[in-house]
């Protein structure tokens, strides 16, 4: 009688099959068989750019036989530096933070010590730390009190990096300027300018609300000659409730931008003083709102449809969008200001 039996480790492999190898693994396999095979680790070295103790550290532990032996092993210590707390310390620390949720390590490293429990700030802060871990410790949830400091907004977002403006539309920055020509007149002008054409639209109010902020992005849906997808402003109170239900309402994002970062929305910043220094500051204007709106008007005429801007190459905004076959009828929008 003839007895034939299966090879050694087929049920294994056929359970768990020959597993994926990373690159990195795949090299250390090739190297180990090219250096048994040719016995010249020089050679070996210089193709697989390694050093001839990491070639032979590989050839001592690897078995081309068994993929396992392919794998970096943990290089964790054999003895790790274990805990020198005890429980009482931990239920001491515990409960002096739930009592003072907002106090550092260094205050409750000191106020330990009345209780005779003596513990360096490290100590505490790692304690806390493997409270936190373990869930034994939660930090507890902010409440607004302040403009200053605000809850988490409904719509607006902070503007993700992948997100490039590259068309006309696809980022408008809004800001607000302050405008005091005499004492005791104070009022506020929303600039908004597209980053990429450099248009702009001006609109002035008596005070800078998100009702007015909602009248601002009504302005712009009819006098920017494009479509809006993008709106940015920082976090000003002019630009919550109505103003960001608005954008929600007709689909145009909303970025906001983090604390004390005027610099990333530098354009319409520089249009600030842009309109500053060749309206405000050179033109005798009235300041009852709706005569200064008709004369902002012109001026935003001829900022967008008549003044080279070198920013464009010393064009228009106007003949930009032309340039980039957006067709433009100005007449709708300046038709009492282009003559």
């Amino acid at each position: 009688m003839q007895v034939i039996s299966i090879a050694k480790g087929f049920h294994y492999l056929s359970k768990r099959g020959w597993p994926e190898l990373t690159e990195k693994e795949r090299n250390k396999q090739r190297a180990v068989l090219l250096l048994r095979q040719t016995k010249q680790p020089l050679m070996v070295c210089g193709l697989f750019d390694i050093s001839k103790a990491t070639l032979y550290r590989w050839h001592n532990s690897v078995d081309l036989k068994d993929p396992s032996t392919l794998k970096d092993k943990s290089r964790r210590p054999k003895k790790v530096r274990r805990p020198l707390w005890s429980h009482e310390q931990i239920c001491a620390v515990r409960d002096l933070r739930n009592k003072y949720p907002r106090w550092s390590k260094d205050k409750l490293a000191l106020l330990l010590q009345p209780q005779g429990i003596n513990l360096s700030a490290s100590t505490v802060g790692r304690i806390l730390g493997y409270l936190k871990k373990r869930g034994e410790l939660v930090e507890p949830h902010r409440k607004a009190i302040s403009a200053k400091r605000k809850t988490k907004r409904p719509y607006a977002v902070r503007k993700p990096s992948e997100y490039i403006a590259e068309s006309p539309g696809d980022l408008v920055q809004v800001d607000t300027l302050d405008v005091r020509p005499v004492a005791g007149v104070i009022l506020k002008q929303f600039t908004a300018r597209d980053v990429v054409s450099k248009w702009d639209v001006l609109e002035v109010h008596r005070r800078a609300t998100a009702i007015s902020g909602k009248q601002c992005i009504e302005a712009l849906m009819k006098r920017m000659p494009f479509p809006i997808k993008a709106i940015q402003v920082d976090g000003g109170s002019e630009f919550y409730a109505e103003f960001e239900e608005t954008c929600q309402t007709l689909g145009i994002r909303l970025f906001v931008l983090p604390p004390r970062s005027p610099k990333l929305n530098g354009a319409v910043e520089r249009a600030n003083r842009t309109h500053t220094e060749e309206f405000y500051e050179v033109t005798d204007c009235s300041w009852k709102i709706a005569e200064l709106n008709h004369e902002l008007l012109h001026h935003e005429f001829v900022y967008n449809c008549i003044r080279p801007h070198k920013s464009l190459g010393l064009i228009t905004p106007l003949k930009f969008l032309h340039n980039n076959d957006i067709i433009v009828n100005i007449k709708p929008l300046y038709q009492s200001h282009m003559y």
